[in-house]
């Protein structure tokens, strides 16, 4: 890799491979959770769980192209969190032992709206942390009781120190990068592994329309990045790599000045 492909990767586990078993993908029409269920697809059934999900036609063909043995669609929606168990449970049921769930559901949200939308602003909080805390709960609890498989859990470098620009969106970010890597710590030891990815900002149908930052990422070299590092069971992931020694000093600036710092 190198470029936007490069990336600061951390932590090892002692495993080679990501683990067998059907791989779940939530939020199956996101662009970057796409390009790493290609990648990871040949030889495995792949569930694409998502909102409409009888009209997954394209995506599914996609990662039948793929070199998938089979690939099924559930539907899913991120907020009905009183769903997510039984979700899990009827694909680890219906399609066998779950080996690697991801997690690619998200919204960005209105910063501008939010300020003044409190519902708004609940809104982004609950499907960017609350429904995310809830689906990696009930997976590592599944995982656990399998004793093996892989979790997947997309921060961002939003969440690292949070902007005023966008800390609507970096607060749910910053509250799901302290959980993952939690529970990441409690899952050691336990057969299941979890990889946080912390990209950049990312071209994409997200975000577009906006102007993209420096050192951006697309989505297939986001998921090259984390496909590599599940194969060197790496713990954390910055895309590019550039950005860990970027926000390290980042940290640093006085206040006055970050808050001036664009999205």
């Amino acid at each position: 890799m190198n470029g936007a492909r490069s990336a600061r990767l951390v932590g090892v586990s002692r495993r080679a491979e990501p683990a067998v078993g059907t791989l779940l993908l939530l939020g199956g029409r996101s662009e970057i959770g796409l390009e790493v269920a290609t990648r990871l697809a040949p030889g495995r059934t792949v569930v694409l769980a998502a909102r409409r999900s009888a009209d997954l036609a394209a995506q599914v063909r996609r990662v039948q192209q793929a070199g998938a043995e089979a690939v099924r669609t559930i539907e899913f929606d991120a907020d009905a969190m009183d769903t997510h168990a039984e979700l899990l449970r009827e694909v680890s049921e219906q399609h066998g032992p779950i080996g690697i769930v991801v997690l690619a559901f998200g919204i960005l949200g209105d910063q501008a709206r939010a300020e003044n939308d409190a519902q708004h602003a609940l809104d982004v909080i609950t499907t960017d942390f609350l429904a995310q805390v809830s689906v990696l709960t009930h997976a590592s609890k599944l995982l656990r009781e399998q004793g093996s498989g892989d979790l997947v859990v997309f921060s961002s470098v939003a969440g690292v120190r949070v902007r005023r620009a966008n800390y609507v969106y970096g607060s749910a970010k910053a509250g799901l990068d302290g959980f993952a890597s939690g529970l990441g710590d409690a899952l050691h030891g336990s057969g299941v592994h979890l990889l946080l990815a912390r990209p950049g900002f990312v071209i994409g149908s997200m975000t577009e329309g906006m102007t993209p930052a420096p050192m951006s990422s697309t989505p297939d070299q986001v998921a090259d990045v984390v496909v590599a590092a599940l194969r060197r069971r790496r713990t954390k992931v910055w895309i590019p790599g550039t950005l860990r020694p970027v926000f390290f000093a980042m940290r640093l600036l006085p206040q006055w000045l970050w808050r001036r710092m664009p999205r």
